[in-house]
């Protein structure tokens, strides 16, 4: 398991390295910005073009894609359903996932989302346990006991089983990891930048638009 762990950081940091920049233009080539997934992933309201986002709280790229990604995700149109989903390595990428669903099972996780990202990435704090996570929480305005027993449940049990199968099916080797419409997969390093994912994520969000109006 501490292989597993140390692997994927390792890949998350070599994958990823890549700071914000000036985006130059880029035109979304399969195979090399992105690849298509071996087998399409159903997503959850197949009305709608699906885009995932694939990320772990302790991941530094992740925190430093936040503040780009989340404008981005202020915009989009209607037709556009936006999840953001966390890895599950093992270790401490299941307790912070764990972490994610608990607030999100509450209906809190937009509130306090980047809150844990600070305390992480610029607190150092852990939050690798349930009463570790509870306090800090708990300065957050959150019951500590409801979070707590919301941590522990079936509920969120159920939910990170899920995720993590979805990050088999998408075949994710570090994070951050976007997925478009559950056939598309690409990041920041293939993309060539922060900014270019983004070009990338719209060039496919256009792409599945045309395909399903052509249906």
């Amino acid at each position: 398991m501490r292989n597993l762990i140390l692997s994927a950081a390792l890949v998350t940091a070599s994958l990823f390295g890549v700071s914000a920049q000036a985006a130059d233009p880029v035109v979304a080539e399969l195979g090399k910005q992105y690849v298509e997934l071996s087998s399409p992933v159903p997503v959850s309201e197949p009305n709608k073009i699906e885009v995932v986002e694939m990320f772990w709280y302790g991941c530094p790229h992740c925190y430093a894609f936040e503040p780009v990604i989340n404008p981005w995700i202020a915009k989009l149109p209607a037709d556009v359903n936006f999840h953001r989903i966390p890895a599950a390595f093992g270790g401490p990428w299941d307790a912070h996932a764990q972490l994610f669903v608990t607030l999100d099972t509450m209906g809190i996780e937009h509130k306090l989302h980047s809150a844990v990202f600070d305390a992480i990435q610029k607190e150092g704090k852990k939050l690798l346990t349930a009463e570790d996570a509870g306090d800090f929480v708990a300065t957050q305005g959150v019951d500590r006991a409801k979070f707590i027993e919301t941590y522990n449940s079936f509920a969120v049990a159920g939910t990170l089983a899920k995720y993590k199968a979805l990050a088999k099916a998408y075949e994710i080797t570090g994070v951050p990891t976007l997925i478009v419409d559950g056939k598309y997969r690409f990041d920041v390093g293939s993309a060539g930048g922060e900014e270019q994912a983004l070009q990338v994520a719209d060039q496919l969000i256009a792409k599945e638009r045309a395909a399903k109006a052509a249906q």
